[in-house]
């Protein structure tokens, strides 16, 4: 939202707390996809109207810069013109009130006529030309309308995959499954992992909520893993559009030429990350070929630990609790002692995969922290991103704003940011269903 748009609201809260029936507004901002359910569900949750009006405010700055336009669209449409135009007169980019209220037609019935008199009639209206009075639209109204045309004409078809956007229209989307490993057998000396079942637990309703036939499987062993990804290879992907990775493990460093890092099974032996995106690449995964493999990692990169540097007083971290852990194991092989086999002109003939994003929790080489009592920074703040944006941005677009507010998060003086791997060509926008 733009930043004048924020100051109106914040300047005429009084007047929105007091004056908004939200009740009035849930469908039009659904339906215009200023809100998602979930954050409709939220704001109806609270017990009276005023903090609903509250919450709905709160919310409605987080959106996009056409969240404030259809703000007061929806307050007109809703006969809240007093507020509507309070709001409007003040907010530079929508001033002219009567330009951006929507024309509408007023049908009235036609006097009955005899066939005589209606010759006449259809006479004088060949003969007598008139002009046709257009009204003049802002430039921010005619951009409102001209997406909301393009919605209608969408509505009730079929979206087709173009060179801007991968096709994900399916119902359902895809396949979506998750390797949840918290409990380690003794002999791999690897921790428990407190936390990791909430963190499973929101992805699960997530991608649900996202229209994917999401599978669960836990404490699995490193020939289990690689099991359930060649079933999941072995699928029928051909009726769907996307197909998603969800792995929450212990990880390391490993050697690598194309994707880094790895997760270990309960047993204490690990899976590349490497391996793990060829079950689905396009080469062993046909029904997949150019459609978008998302891979999301919840493990750490390796062993180190990041104090972070000094900034500016704007940013304001924040200081997480005591029940932090790490998902860090000793480096198995760094990159740094990487063999001449895999240096890049070495493995120039080899295809690079193509349609795939790996998002992992934190930079390779670094560990990746996780709170016990609420899951680990990266998945709550994804889930968090993923409910309040999905509806209008694209899943690049959600990734860095998961890295700046994980970025903010501290714990024990250190600190950690999430990064991506992407080989997708084109953005991608989830499903939201309502």
């Amino acid at each position: 939202m733009e930043e004048s748009h924020k100051k109106v609201l914040q300047r005429y809260r009084i007047n929105i707390v007091t004056g908004l029936e939200p009740t009035s507004l849930y469908d039009r901002l659904l339906e215009k996809g200023v809100f998602t359910q979930d954050m409709i569900d939220k704001i109806k949750s609270k017990e009276t109207r005023r903090d609903q009006a509250r919450q709905l405010v709160k919310d409605l700055v987080t959106r996009g810069r056409r969240a404030f336009p259809l703000f007061l669209e929806s307050l007109h449409e809703s006969d809240q013109h007093s507020l509507a135009d309070l709001l409007q007169s003040n907010a530079p980019a929508v001033q002219g009130s009567t330009s951006n209220i929507l024309v509408r037609p007023v049908v009235r019935t036609l006097p009955l006529s005899s066939s005589v008199d209606f010759q006449k009639q259809m006479k004088a209206t060949i003969t007598t030309v008139h002009p046709i009075q257009t009204p003049t639209l802002s430039p921010e109204r005619e951009m409102l309308q001209s997406q909301t045309q393009a919605r209608a004409r969408m509505h009730g078809r079929t979206r087709r995959d173009s060179l801007q956007s991968y096709k994900m229209d399916t119902s359902p989307c895809g396949h979506c499954l998750i390797i949840n490993n918290v409990e380690f057998e003794p002999q791999s000396k690897l921790s428990r992992r407190l936390g990791s079942n909430i963190d499973c637990d929101k992805m699960e309703r997530r991608f649900k909520a996202m229209n994917f036939m999401v599978e669960v499987r836990t404490n699995l062993k490193q020939r289990k893993i690689k099991h359930e990804l060649s079933e999941l290879s072995k699928k029928d992907h051909s009726p769907y559009d996307c197909c998603v990775v969800i792995i929450l493990s212990h990880g390391t460093e490993v050697s690598h030429n194309r994707f880094p890092g790895a997760v270990y099974g309960v047993d204490g032996q690990y899976v590349p990350v490497q391996s793990i995106t060829n079950y689905l690449n396009g080469k062993f995964c046909p029904s997949l070929q150019g459609k978008p493999k998302l891979f999301f990692i919840q493990a750490c990169g390796g062993e180190e630990k990041d104090r972070g540097f000094e900034v500016p007083d704007e940013f304001e971290p924040c200081n997480s609790g005591e029940d932090d852990q790490t998902d860090a194991i000793p480096t198995s092989s760094s990159s740094d002692s990487l063999s001449m086999s895999d240096e890049p002109d070495a493995r120039a003939t080899l295809p690079t995969p193509s349609d795939i994003l790996v998002s992992y929790s934190t930079f390779p080489g670094y560990v990746s922290w996780r709170d016990t009592q609420s899951g680990s920074w990266y998945i709550e703040t994804l889930d968090r991103i993923l409910e309040e944006n999905a509806a209008a941005h694209d899943l690049g677009t959600m990734l860095t704003m998961v890295n700046n507010q994980v970025s903010q998060n501290s714990a024990k003086g250190y600190k950690q940011i999430p990064s991506y791997f992407n080989s997708l060509r084109k953005h991608l926008h989830f499903q939201t269903l309502r």
